[in-house]
C-alpha cells in the first residue's frame, strides 16, 4: 500500500492521518471540500490536496481518473454534534451519497484495500461498559435529527461490510471515540470547554447533570492505533479506537478550570434531545494488536494548553 486517497483530508483526523503517512513516504492525495476542513492542516509539501465535494461523483471520478490509487482512506463527513441538530438531510447526503461514490469508484477502478471511519454515535445507548464492536447498533428515534449522524455511519457499515466481502481484498471499519488535540475546531467538547473557561465568566453552563461521561483519545495516540489497523487489522473486520480512561463532563470542566487556575461555578442545563448519557470504548481488541495509549487525557489537555499560549 503505497498510494492512498484520502477523502475528508484536511480534517483534524484526516489530516493527521494523511501527514503522518506522508511522512512515512507514502504517496497521498487529499479530497476535500474544505467546509470544516483547513489546507494549513496538511504539513508535508508532498501530499496532492483536491479540492472538491465527495457528493459529486463527476469530481471524485476526475480523481480517480487522473491518480493510480491502492488504498482509499474514506473520512469524509460532517462532525459536530451541534450539526446533527441542524443539518441533518446534509449530513445523510454525505454518508450515503459519498459512500455510493466511493464503492463504485473502487470497484470501478479495482482497488483492494479500503478503510472506512465509522463513529462511536452508532452505540447510542448500548446496555455494557466498556463497550465491545458486537454490541448491537440502533437508531432509537428516525424524528430525532440527532440520529442521521450515527444513522450514515450505520449504513457505511453495512454496505462496507458486504461491499468489502465481495470486492475488496482488505475492508478494515474503525470506530473512533472522541478524538482530541489541537487545532480541531471548537464544536467539540475539549476545545469549546476551554474556550468558555478562559473567558471572563466564572459561570460554566453544562447540557445535562454533568454526570454523563465519555472517554478521549489525544489525537497521536489516536494516529498510531490507526498506523496499527492500517497494518495488522484483518479483513472485513471493526476496531473501537479510544480509551478507557472515562469521565464525566462535569470532571472534565473542573480538570480543565484547574489547569487555567481558575474558579468556575458550574449550571446545569437540560441535555439535547437524545444526547448519550454514557460512552466509554472496549478496546480490548486493538490492543491484541499492539496498540497501547501513552498521553493521559490530563497531559493531553497540557499539550493543547501550551500550543495555544
Amino acid at each position: 500500500m503505497k498510494n492512498f486517497l484520502v477523502t475528508g483530508g484536511s480534517g483534524f483526523i484526516g489530516s493527521a492521518i494523511s501527514n503522518h503517512l506522508a511522512n512515512l513516504g507514502v504517496n497521498i492525495v487529499v479530497f476535500d471540500n474544505n467546509s470544516r476542513g483547513k489546507s494549513n492542516r496538511i504539513k508535508n509539501n508532498k501530499i496532492i490536496f483536491i479540492k472538491g465535494d465527495i457528493r459529486n461523483q463527476k469530481d471524485l471520478a476526475n480523481v480517480f481518473s487522473k491518480y493510480k490509487f491502492d488504498t482509499v482512506i474514506h473520512l469524509a463527513y460532517i462532525n459536530g454534534t451541534k450539526f446533527f441538530y441542524k443539518k441533518p438531510t446534509e449530513i445523510l447526503e454525505v454518508a450515503i451519497k459519498g459512500l455510493v461514490n466511493i464503492l463504485d469508484l473502487c470497484v470501478k477502478k479495482n482497488i483492494k484495500n479500503l478503510f472506512l471511519a465509522s463513529s462511536s454515535e452508532v452505540y447510542q445507548y448500548p446496555n455494557k461498559f466498556p463497550t465491545p464492536e458486537n454490541i448491537s447498533l440502533v437508531i432509537p428515534d428516525v424524528k430525532n435529527p440527532r440520529y442521521s449522524y450515527g444513522g450514515g455511519k450505520i449504513l457505511t457499515e453495512l454496505m462496507g461490510y458486504h461491499y468489502g466481502k465481495k470486492f475488496f481484498k482488505k475492508l478494515v471499519i474503525f470506530r473512533p471515540h472522541n478524538v482530541y488535540g489541537y487545532d480541531m475546531g471548537n464544536e467539540h467538547v475539549i476545545p469549546e470547554f476551554i474556550k468558555r473557561i478562559k473567558s471572563k465568566s466564572n459561570i460554566f453552563k453544562i447540557k445535562g447533570t454533568g454526570n454523563e461521561t465519555r472517554s478521549f483519545i489525544y489525537i497521536s495516540d489516536f494516529v498510531k492505533a490507526f498506523d496499527i489497523i492500517l497494518r495488522k487489522g484483518k479483513h472485513c473486520e471493526i476496531y473501537n479506537i479510544g480509551t478507557e480512561e472515562e469521565i464525566n463532563i462535569k470532571n472534565l470542566a473542573k480538570k480543565i478550570a484547574k489547569l487555567y487556575k481558575k474558579k468556575i461555578v458550574i449550571k446545569n442545563t437540560s441535555l439535547a434531545k437524545g444526547g448519550t448519557q454514557r460512552r466509554c470504548p472496549d478496546i480490548s481488541k486493538i490492543k491484541k494488536l499492539g496498540f497501547v495509549p501513552k498521553i493521559s487525557l490530563e497531559n493531553g489537555i497540557k499539550l493543547i494548553i501550551n500550543q495555544n499560549t
